[in-house]
């Protein structure tokens, strides 16, 4: 998932269109937006599908204002529906209101208990929705800006949230910096983004991070800040860095293609290999594949073609679409691994559907050997904090030791980035969340009321 918001700046649903595409990557069943129009009202519309599919000329103009947000949808571990589309619009006495988000609150089952016992019905399985909730709990007749304050104290967990009024924009990031915020400056108007990428693309510049427990005000006085907790840590996602974000984004101060090539080159001198050329898997490989390649002598080659039209699979909401994606979307050059030992780089192995299908494709155009390298540690723990992997089951390496997946996936050699490298290659860096790979989770982990009173 991912969160956009603008304001202060002329034909903001066009910029909105422009900047959810550019984070396509991040969510691919459904989008929306939500604008204010010159007469102060709210104006909504989302769909299922991309980005392009969802909208089209004659929306945006209906949607254009001077404050704007929007979401692409990839829904995790909560329900698939269209009722869970983002930005969520709320009518309420004290001024009507938008929401939306990125992450998950892991203590979202527990909070949802408590305020239906208090009278709360809800209409979907978003945490856009419980914060709602939450916000207009206590104190309705105060400014806004305390009752998110108290509402977001009730949370634990990773996320993101926009929250936009008539006149008003609030970016809140959770008290450990798990999911990127950042915000840039368009002309006399700024932007809010899950990546920096999108500032490229609509012409903005970068300022700064919201940092971790803040809540950014955005209106005609200006940025203003607060901070909702004081008690916070930069446990930023490691996967962010790994699969998530854009190569030409940059994450607290560091540059992901500039990561996932220092992550190659770590690879390589972790785990070489005797080969004759180095492919990586598209798109979010490459960079990793080039690193490995530059550290090892050997030719990088582009041996795998990628289908543009076709999602990613790791984020396909069932096993069956992500079997028929790989097939799909990518696509071997015989007259490149013909013949060749191969080393396959990759980013990660989470279900292996991907990484066998990959082998096996390889092997029928050809090639010798493969040997896979993995620029990340083994995905042995679910992940609470908005990655689709909430149970061991879904996960090769949480049963299996390397050996094993490697006969699984027919390679002839399986090795992985240590933890060690997975921090390092980020700049810097001293600390980030590698609760998949470690099994240390920073926050508690709540599933209901008893588990949580245990």
């Amino acid at each position: 998932m991912s969160v956009l918001g603008v304001y202060g700046v002329e034909h903001v649903s066009s910029l909105i269109y422009y900047g959810l595409h550019a984070m396509q990557h991040r969510g691919q069943e459904g989008c929306g937006m939500v604008c204010v129009g010159e007469d102060g009202k709210m104006k909504r519309h989302r769909g299922a599908g991309l980005v392009t599919e969802v909208f089209n000329e004659q929306k945006i103009e209906a949607l254009d204002g001077h404050l704007g947000m929007g979401h692409v949808l990839y829904t995790g571990a909560g329900a698939r529906s269209l009722d869970n589309i983002q930005p969520f619009y709320f009518h309420h006495g004290t001024g009507d209101f938008a929401l939306a988000h990125n992450g998950n609150v892991v203590n979202a089952e527990l909070l949802t208990e408590c305020l239906e016992r208090r009278g709360s019905l809800f209409h979907t399985h978003s945490d856009a929705e419980l914060l709602a909730h939450l916000i207009k709990k206590e104190n309705p007749e105060e400014p806004r800006i305390f009752s998110i304050i108290y509402a977001l104290n009730k949370m634990e967990g990773a996320f993101a949230f926009l929250i936009m009024t008539k006149n008003r924009l609030y970016a809140c990031r959770d008290k450990y910096g798990f999911h990127p915020l950042s915000i840039g400056k368009l002309g006399d108007g700024y932007v809010v983004s899950s990546e920096t990428c999108v500032f490229d693309t609509i012409g903005a510049e970068y300022i700064r991070d919201v940092a971790p427990g803040e809540v950014v005000t955005i209106d005609k006085k200006g940025i203003r800040s607060s901070f909702y907790s004081q008690e916070t840590k930069c446990k930023m996602c490691a996967m962010e860095y790994i699969y998530f974000a854009r190569p030409d984004s940059d994450i607290e101060g560091c540059n992901v293609h500039a990561y996932r090539k220092e992550s190659g080159r770590r690879l390589f001198k972790e785990a070489p290999a005797d080969a004759d050329i180095v492919v990586g898997v598209p798109d979010s490989s490459l960079s990793a594949a080039q690193g490995y390649s530059e550290a090892s002598g050997l030719p990088y080659e582009m041996g795998l073609i990628k289908n543009k039209y076709v999602g990613r699979t790791f984020i396909q909401p069932s096993q069956k679409l992500r079997e028929k994606g790989v097939r799909m979307k990518l696509s071997p050059v015989r007259s490149i691994v013909n013949g060749k030992r191969v080393v396959l780089v990759d980013d990660s192995i989470v279900r292996g559907t991907t990484s066998q299908r990959i082998v096996e494709m390889l092997r029928c155009a050809g090639a010798t050997e493969v040997h896979v390298r993995i620029a990340s540690p083994t995905m042995t723990h679910p992940c609470f904090y908005g990655v689709d992997t909430s149970t061991l089951d879904e996960l090769m390496l949480a049963r299996m030791s390397v050996e094993e997946a490697c006969k699984r996936i027919g390679a002839d050699s399986l090795a992985f980035l240590s933890y060690d490298s997975t921090l390092h290659s980020a700049a810097g860096r001293t600390d980030m969340c590698l609760a998949c790979f470690d099994g240390k989770y920073p926050t508690p982990i709540y599933k209901s009321i008893e588990e949580a009173n245990k």
